[in-house]
């Protein structure tokens, strides 16, 4: 294909090849220039990790698993905020956000408007109950508002979880470090991963923070330098808007309440509410930061700094989507294949823009493993909490010696970092828009669990055989709807509206792709074709996903309780939300000591004493006792 030869900016090479048109493959060699500064500036990112690691681990040593897992539960909240923002944004958010918008247009920014309401829920609802508890598991709290099984149903819903979300986390920025080096993603992932679990392994939560602290000047660093040189050199703020603005992508959701359609602004505000709201108020990786700070004003603290930090580089990343289509838009990379993947577009532009500038494209390739080693270390520490805390312990009946939990801790950790970078390869067949990939796994376990915690701090009067069979319900449902949904997606048989794209512009040739169906098929193929039309629920918006699965396993649970009962007179008032707490304070009876091992009774300053049995099972105070 022989095109126009005008000074554009996907044209990096026009001067080199000026006798004749260069090829996709000629291009694509030509700009992976990743060189020995570029490499140098992604080194020291690893070895100031891998150092940080070690000053924890063996330096300023943990002296427990509650330092290891919770960092002694005296963190700042400063560090800790950022280290929330660093788990939260991953390689997914920062290649993924970007192509969304050249993809699809603006309108997944929208999802930003429902932050205000998560924090408030989150600080005002949840948190409290968490940090009054002092947990190390958010786990925990499930035995003590129902029983072991949910607990144990719990632990198995986030471990699931992790396991399908880390191996997409350290594929995407493998993904961004093939399209400027060509090295094989294959290759990258597991010596990257073996730095973060070494750090993770070594150094607990404290070693995981304070990374996740200089990961984060990173990211942004990165993302802020791609967006301004790119700006300039692409012609300026205005023109980038008048683009996007020409190719119908700076719109508004549309106002329409069919669940089908992928983006709605009633997708975006509920459906993103709930899916963001799981993710700050009942997550593990989340409560854990939240625990390690001493107060609940502090917590809050680190909240509302997180969620600030979200919006800023959310809206940071949809723009870089847009400054994309600013500069491919008269020659589609994707079309072209000069960009393999779609999560490629974002390193693309960083060649364009930083390929001439020594170190650079380095820096980026740091940001984006930044936000992928933040999340992988967040995840595996959590795990580690999880797999002792609630499959180890509640079933172990010798207890382990400190040096014995220390061990089992970073075993545990080493061998959940060989399994995400194995399963890479898997991840890698998918396919399709890692962005929507991650939501859609996600919400499988990410709903039934957050219906379970709703259910344990909303619904006093929910008992523990309607949680468990709402828990089970919710995942059984989900599983086959995201999986079905998925493979529909992956297969070609369920499509979604694309903003339009061109290639008349290109200076280069690239193989075209010739329609092959040049004349109307039989009826007999058309037959086949409709048959193979997926179930309308396989449309559902994966941003309902989420509150789907919940509201299915809130449902199933109060069918089971109103089957059985439940006497609420019995539950603890701390285990509920606080505007929850007057109901079950309704009246003031007498009840004999003697029916309680442990009673907590709450104060007016919500302080809690213990009246307790001695081993020999005699009373140490005679009577009764207010609850």
């Amino acid at each position: 294909m022989t095109s126009r030869t005008e000074d554009t900016p996907n044209d990096l090479s026009v001067t080199k090849w000026a006798s004749e048109t260069p090829t996709v493959q000629e291009i694509s060699k030509f700009m992976q220039n990743f060189g020995i500064s570029d490499y140098t500036v992604f080194a020291v990112m690893l070895v100031m990790c891998g150092m940080v690691g070690i000053y924890f681990g063996f330096v300023k040593k943990s002296s427990g698993e509650d330092e290891y897992l919770v960092g002694g539960r005296n963190m700042k909240a400063f560090p800790v905020s950022l280290s929330l923002l660093a788990s939260f944004i991953s390689g997914i958010s920062l290649l993924g956000t970007p192509t969304e918008i050249y993809v699809h247009g603006i309108s997944y920014l929208f999802i930003c408007c429902a932050i205000i309401f998560v924090a408030f829920t989150t600080s005002f609802v949840y948190l409290p109950v968490f940090h009054e508890l002092k947990l190390t598991s958010t786990y925990e709290y499930l035995e003590k508002r129902f029983d072991k099984k949910l607990r144990l149903l719990g632990s198995i819903l986030f471990a699931m979880g992790i396991i399908t979300w880390l191996p997409i986390v350290i594929y995407v920025p493998a993904l961004a470090f093939n399209q400027v080096t060509g090295v094989n993603v294959h290759i990258v992932t597991p010596f990257v991963c073996i730095v973060c679990i070494f750090y993770t392994c070594v150094g607990g939560l404290k070693a995981v923070v304070w990374t996740d602290f200089i990961q984060t000047f990173i990211m942004f660093g990165s993302m802020l330098l791609i967006a301004i040189k790119g700006t300039i050199d692409v012609g300026g703020l205005s023109l980038v808007i008048q683009r996007n603005l020409d190719s119908g992508r700076l719109e508004f959701p549309a106002m329409d309440w069919n669940p089908f359609i992928r983006h709605t602004i009633w997708s975006l505000l509920i459906g993103g509410y709930i899916h963001w709201l799981q993710i700050t108020a009942i997550n593990q990786n989340m409560i854990q930061r939240y625990l390690s700070l001493p107060t609940l004003q502090s917590a809050r603290r680190a909240l509302w700094s997180f969620m600030i930090g979200v919006t800023m580089l959310t809206c940071l990343c949809g723009y870089c989507g847009m400054l994309i289509y600013a500069w491919y838009h008269e020659c589609d990379p994707l079309t072209t294949k000069l960009a393999r993947a779609k999560d490629q577009l974002l390193p693309l532009l960083v060649m364009n823009v930083l390929g001439r500038f020594p170190g650079l494209p380095g820096l980026f390739v740091a940001g984006v493993f930044s936000a992928a080693l933040s999340s992988l270390s967040t995840g595996l520490n959590s795990m580690a909490a999880v797999v002792l805390e609630d499959f180890v312990k509640p079933f172990q009946k010798t207890p382990f010696t400190r040096r014995g939990a220390d061990i089992f801790m970073k075993l545990t950790v080493v061998v959940l970092g060989a399994i995400c970078v194995a399963l890479v390869f898997v991840v890698e067949q998918a396919g399709t828009h890692m962005l929507q990939l991650s939501i859609t796994l996600g919400s499988i376990t990410t709903g039934p669990s957050f219906g379970i915690f709703n259910m344990g701090i909303l619904l006093p009067w929910i008992n523990s055989k309607g949680a468990l069979a709402g828990g089970i319900a919710g995942l059984s449902f989900m599983g086959w709807l995201g999986l079905s949904a998925e493979a529909a997606i992956t297969s070609g048989r369920i499509k979604f509206d694309t903003k339009p794209v061109t290639t008349e512009g290109c200076t280069y040739s690239f193989p075209q792709v010739e329609n092959l169906l040049l004349s109307v098929p039989p009826d007999s193929i058309l037959d086949n074709i409709n048959e193979e039309e997926p179930w309308t629920l396989f449309r559902l918006s994966y941003l309902f996903y989420t509150m789907t699965g919940a509201l299915i396993t809130m449902s199933v649970g109060l069918i089971v309780t109103l089957i059985t009962s439940e006497d609420i007179e019995k539950l603890d008032p701390m285990l509920v939300a606080p505007f929850m707490r007057k109901y079950l304070k309704t009246a003031t009876r007498e009840v004999p000591l003697q029916e309680f091992h442990e009673i907590k009774v709450a104060k007016s300053n919500e302080k809690v004493a213990s009246c307790t049995i001695n081993e020999d099972d005699k009373l140490l105070s005679e009577g009764t006792i207010s609850t």
